[in-house]
């Protein structure tokens, strides 16, 4: 059953008092825009951020998340939250700056009926909101329309969000209570500036992260485990996915160069880290919750990569490898690769790591032989092989 979720954003940053927790930097995005991201993941069908006033960086976050097709509104009183929440359907609670790991968005999304994320009371949980004497809010709570609209009915100037929780204790709410370790390890957490926002930001995106599996062959087995590397540390540093994925293609296209310079093997190696630089960008945008690209920004790179081999090779097998290349490529990004497992793909990184082995022991010419060999026997996997 699908619900709605409410996020608060209306309290101070502790960095300045014009801020707002809400707007904090947390995986290339503001918080709220990270929270209402892992909302939809976990099954909300509209978000609605509750805001005492809207700030320009509320509203980009809002633009963002529409261009993702995600539905999404600003509501500033209680009259347009009493008009815009859902009658009939759940919704999910987050607390204002609270960071929480994707599971328990899941967990919380999948049941029905009121229920609250909760932590036993310890010094680890002293900033989380007291609930009774022995155990504190975590920051998730699912309620029911009547609970929503009961508390919104009587709730004047209080805050919506604790009062909601508290009426939820009050009707004996399902408790599901948050490991300690989440807590210790960040987690679990609620933020009041950009430093701690920074420190839990690792744990909560490695607990988060999709585990969707990314393109095959050499890209799959060296480039994706070596992105996992870089792309947590590009986050740290605030780095976008869209710079990544721009130097991705520039890099591609400057490949070109020593390759009709006949400099061809550092021309590979050029375009083999340009397709690394595509995967990273790909990592940011997983741990960010966003979906992967799947139109023309995606084949940008590895574009240049079929560009770089056909130039190389100047020959008709290099051309028919290169194209034949291409629609392995479009059947991977858009998984319609069937039963094939990743080993069976034939990618471009795959054909520019024959190529460039080839030219190392100075047999280019069989290089293409075997990339196109590859490459053939990639498609019939693809076409042929029965599921396990």
């Amino acid at each position: 059953m699908s619900f709605a979720a409410i996020l608060s954003a209306s309290r101070p940053s502790a960095d300045s008092p014009s801020g707002l927790r809400a707007s904090l930097h947390f995986a290339g995005q503001t918080l709220v825009e990270y929270q209402a991201r892992q909302a939809v993941q976990a099954g909300a069908d509209r978000i609605l951020i509750l805001v005492s006033v809207i700030t320009p960086a509320l509203s980009q976050a809002v633009d963002r998340l529409s261009a993702d097709g995600i539905v999404v509104a600003l509501v500033r009183d209680m009259v347009s939250m009493v008009r815009d929440a859902p009658r009939d359907s759940d919704v999910l609670l987050v607390a204002d700056g609270a960071v929480v790991a994707q599971a328990h968005f899941d967990n919380i999304g999948a049941g029905e009926g009121n229920a609250l994320l909760v932590a036993d009371d310890s010094r680890a949980s002293g900033p989380l909101e007291r609930i009774d004497a022995g155990q504190r809010w975590a920051g998730l709570a699912r309620v029911g329309p009547d609970l929503l609209f009961g508390t919104l009915d009587m709730i004047g100037d209080w805050d919506l969000a604790l009062t909601l929780v508290r009426a939820a204790v009050q009707k004996g709410a399902r408790r599901v209570t948050v490991p300690q370790d989440d807590l210790l390890e960040g987690r679990v957490a609620l933020v009041e500036n950009q430093e701690q926002d920074d420190l839990v930001a690792q744990a909560v995106t490695a607990a988060g992260a999709s585990s969707v599996r990314g393109r095959g062959g050499i890209e799959h087995y060296l480039l994706a485990p070596l992105a996992r590397r870089i792309g947590p540390a590009l986050m740290r540093l605030q780095v976008p996915a869209v710079q990544v994925r721009i130097a991705a293609m520039a890099l591609g296209a400057i490949a070109l160069v020593p390759i009709e310079l006949q400099w061809m093997l550092t021309g590979f190696g050029v375009l083999i880290g340009a397709l690394l630089l595509a995967e990273t960008a790909d990592r940011l945008d997983e741990l960010a919750l966003r979906p992967p690209p799947l139109g023309w920004v995606a084949f940008v790179t590895p574009g240049f990569a079929l560009i770089g081999m056909a130039l190389a090779g100047a020959s008709a097998i290099a051309a028919y490898l290169a194209l034949l290349l291409a629609v392995i490529l479009v059947a991977d990004r858009w998984r319609r690769t069937g039963a094939a497992r990743p080993w069976m793909i034939a990618t471009p990184g795959t054909a520019l790591i024959l190529l460039l082995i080839a030219g190392l022991i100075g047999v280019a010419e069989s290089g293409y032989d075997v990339a196109m060999a590859a490459a053939i026997a990639s498609v019939g996997a693809i076409i042929l092989r029965k599921p396990d």
